[in-house]
C-alpha cells in the first residue's frame, strides 16, 4: 500500500492510475490522515475451478425426469 499526499496526487493523478495494479491501492491523505483510496476498477482474476469439489451432494437422479407439478398448466 502506497501513501501520498493529496497535492502530490493531483500533480500525478495520471502516472498512479496507469501505475495501478490488480490487488494495489493508493491512500491519499490530507493533514497525515487518510481521506481516500485509489484502487484499479479491474477486479483480481479469480482463481481456477477445481472440478469435483461438489462430489457427492447430489443424493439421487430416480424422478429426474418426471414432469414438475408447478408447470402442469404450461403442458
Amino acid at each position: 500500500m502506497t501513501t501520498i499526499t493529496i497535492e502530490e496526487a493531483k500533480d500525478r493523478l495520471s502516472e498512479l492510475i496507469h501505475r495501478l495494479n490488480p490487488g494495489e491501492e493508493v491512500v491519499i491523505t490530507e493533514d497525515d490522515r487518510p481521506v481516500a483510496r485509489l484502487v484499479p476498477a479491474v477486479p483480481p482474476a479469480r482463481k481456477a475451478r477445481k472440478f469435483g469439489t461438489l462430489k457427492g451432494t447430489v443424493l439421487s437422479m430416480d424422478r429426474f425426469d418426471d414432469p414438475l407439478e408447478d408447470f402442469e398448466d404450461y403442458m
